[in-house]
């Protein structure tokens, strides 16, 4: 299902306030760019890079009233079968260490941790959160 990056930006600032959402023109220039891959749902989204054998997952964004039924783990699945058919061998993530619900996500797909960012992300309450780098291969 082909989205506009103005969609994008709408389902992203309904999900994302830290750090700030990205504009329909940041999303706009991703799409446009080579190795874009996009996989997309009415109630969301996730956007991620192709690169050689490689690609990183740029963002996924769930509206809140769909979360935990299903559609994040749909939107992987889709993401994963499209890269493998692209040849992609190894795909790459960052996350926070304190955004529980998609740890709980890339660990049932099957990502590990491969490096830390210690202290990456600013938090509101001035305790930093450390980025972690999971990695997965699609083989």
């Amino acid at each position: 299902m082909k989205r506009d990056a103005g969609w994008l930006a709408g389902i992203h600032g309904t999900c994302f306030s830290q750090p700030r959402p990205w504009t329909a023109a940041e999303f706009d220039t991703l799409l446009c760019a080579p190795g874009a891959a996009l996989i997309s749902k009415s109630q969301g989204f996730v956007l991620a890079r192709v690169a050689a054998d490689e690609a990183e997952v740029l963002t996924i964004a769930v509206l809140p009233r769909a979360r935990q039924i299903g559609i994040g783990r749909a939107l992987m699945a889709e993401l994963e079968a499209d890269l493998r058919h692209r040849g992609v061998e190894f795909l790459h993530l960052e996350v926070s260490d304190a955004n529980t619900p998609a740890l709980a996500l890339y660990y049932s797909r099957r990502f590990t941790e491969s490096g830390r960012r210690s202290g990456y992300y600013p938090a509101l309450d001035a305790i930093s959160q450390d980025a972690l780098i999971l990695s997965k291969t699609l083989k």
